[in-house]
């Protein structure tokens, strides 16, 4: 069918995905590789949401956001064979690098007894401890692991779908001992600081283990429910199914979107660019398509949203559609976005304190900067009130030391994620603290590497709220709402609707603001695309379909590979 033809007035789609970030993305995928005749829409020029790559000076590339890969599921590139599509990521080795004041740079390997031998250095006791706790965190990960890649349970004693869903939570748990169910609680509602407390003594291997967790949260590393992020990184990802996997990607970050579209378009998705959905479209309780802000409507049997659960209901929906608790719950959704990005292109390339002469280009990208968990809580307390730390958590990767291709000979990417900012801001605003923000992530970096200030060739600064104005991020919260107990597994977004669908008959979500959260997994799409093609293969979506594209798989080919 003609691209004309699927425009004209009576074409019905049978899923419109808004937003084509990595999520609506993969939704769209699965959608397509079962046979639906699927349409993504996304507002900006460029398809990738918050998992980009762009160019910020003549030839110099940097991932924009997001910048790290950590927890993509090895499902999504398998099932979608991201690799045929140019996907190629390179392990970090060091995972984690903290630079401290006194010039002591402390590394942990990919390889076990190599990180061993680093922490030795500073704790003989603390070196062995790390054997003992990596093997019980890497056990706990993998009992919550199948909870990624399935909807969560709706808890409802009683029905009897129900008591199915408790049950199959149950079988997970099968083998499990007491104690490690007392761990498992421990870390849901523990505290990161107090677990790292109670198990090193080093301050130093502390601060290492503080800085691979507590990532766009809320809370100091002290604060109840941080804790869970020893677990979550510990999930399986890349396309060998490593535990603590995290990547460099080639290409940047982009590349990863940039396979998911070139996988869609083979499935016979259609992606259109500066699209900009003004409202989905409802009728008698039933989503049946969207419009846009040009006033053209787009006809479809079902609708999937990858905006954030604010965005999606508060502006693309109006308020009459909506029961009103479901509404009042949506707007209690904790979001209030702690973090920004800011990206340098440099003439040269950071000399960081302490890092070895000996060190490979790999060993030079990634650093963290943050001195101490005390230092990590205070930044949080200034930032909940309202300021703007002067003393920043800063985490650096040289990018084209680990991919050259994002810079022109002669120069060299720097991207900065910047932990703990508010959203909102005391005194003052971000369009007038942006460039203060960029100026004290410059001072915070030339402690510990003197060359990078005199060598700043183009600066990006993005605060909480360009990522707002800019990626369509609701309060500039990379996850779509805050990864805190109370706002994960079968109650994330809300209760009652962790299963994707929405009051709306038709209408799914299928961003980081459900299960099970944010991150770059393509979790979300993938289980959302599912649970939206169950409905389909029930009869929930009366109409026929309207259009196959060749390239997708039979309908009875996805059926087999969903739990039922």
């Amino acid at each position: 069918m003609s691209h004309n033809q699927r425009n004209g007035s009576n074409f019905v789609y049978d899923a419109v995905v808004v937003g084509g970030g990595h999520n609506g993305l993969t939704a769209a995928a699965y959608l397509a590789r079962a046979g639906l005749s699927t349409l993504v829409l996304e507002r900006r020029h460029i398809v990738g949401g918050c998992c980009t790559t762009e160019e910020i000076a003549p030839g110099c590339r940097v991932s924009a956001t997001s910048y790290i890969a950590s927890m993509l599921r090895p499902e999504v590139i398998s099932e979608l064979r991201l690799a045929d599509h140019g996907l190629r990521m390179v392990p970090c080795d060091p995972a984690i690098q903290v630079p401290f004041p006194d010039g002591q740079v402390v590394s942990w390997w990919v390889d076990r007894e190599r990180a061993k031998a680093e922490f030795a250095k500073i704790s003989e006791r603390d070196a062995a401890r790390f054997i003992e706790v990596d093997n019980q965190l890497k056990k706990l990960a993998r009992y919550l692991q199948p909870f990624f890649m399935e909807p969560p349970p709706e808890i409802d004693a009683s029905s009897v779908a129900g008591w199915s869903d408790l049950f199959r939570i149950g079988k997970r748990f099968r083998g499990i001992s007491s104690a490690e169910v007392g761990q498992l609680i421990s870390f849901i509602t523990g505290s990161l600081g107090e677990f790292l407390d109670h198990n090193y003594e080093s301050e130093k291997l502390k601060t290492l283990f503080l800085a691979n967790n507590v990532y766009g949260k809320h809370g100091g590393p002290y604060q109840p429910g941080t804790a869970i992020g020893l677990l979550f990184h510990l999930l399986s990802g890349g396309e060998h199914e490593r535990q603590g996997f995290s990547g460099h990607v080639m290409g940047g970050m982009g590349a990863i979107t940039q396979a998911l579209a070139a996988a869609a378009k083979k499935f016979g998705v259609e992606i259109r660019t500066s699209a900009s959905v003004e409202q989905i479209a409802v009728r008698d309780g039933r989503a049946y398509g969207v419009v846009l802000d040009d006033g053209s409507e787009i006809r479809a049997r079902m609708v999937l949203s990858n905006a954030d659960p604010k965005r999606t209901f508060f502006k693309l929906l109006p308020a009459r559609e909506l029961p009103k608790d479901f509404l009042f719950a949506v707007g209690g959704i904790k979001m209030n976005g702690p973090c920004a990005k800011v990206n340098f292109v440099l003439a040269e390339e950071p000399c960081f304190t302490g890092t070895s002469r000996n060190a490979t280009p790999l060993e030079r990208t990634f650093y963290t900067l943050v001195p101490s968990l005390e230092f990590a809580e205070r930044c949080y307390d200034l930032a909940k009130f309202g300021e703007i730390p002067e003393e920043l958590w800063v985490d650096c990767v040289v990018s084209s030391n680990a991919d050259s291709s994002l810079a022109p000979a002669g120069r060299h990417i720097l991207t900065c994620f910047v932990q703990y900012v508010p959203y909102t801001l005391r005194e003052g605003n971000w369009d007038n603290k942006r460039e203060l923000l960029g100026d004290r992530v410059v001072k915070k970096i030339g402690e510990y590497a003197p060359n990078v200030p005199g060598s700043i060739v183009a600066r990006q600064v993005l605060t909480p709220l360009d990522l707002e104005r800019t990626y369509g991020l609701t309060e500039g919260n990379i996850f779509h709402g805050d990864l805190r107990l109370e706002q994960l597994f079968f109650l994330r977004p809300v209760p009652g609707w962790s299963q994707y669908r929405t009051p709306i008959h038709g209408l799914y979500l299928c961003g980081a603001g459900t299960h099970p959260g944010g991150g770059v997994t393509g979790a979300p799409g993938r289980n959302a695309a599912h649970q939206a093609l169950r409905d389909w293969k029930k009869g929930r979506f009366k109409e026929s379909v309207s259009y196959r594209s060749r390239n997708s798989a039979p309908m009875h080919t996805l059926a087999g590979q969903e739990r039922t």
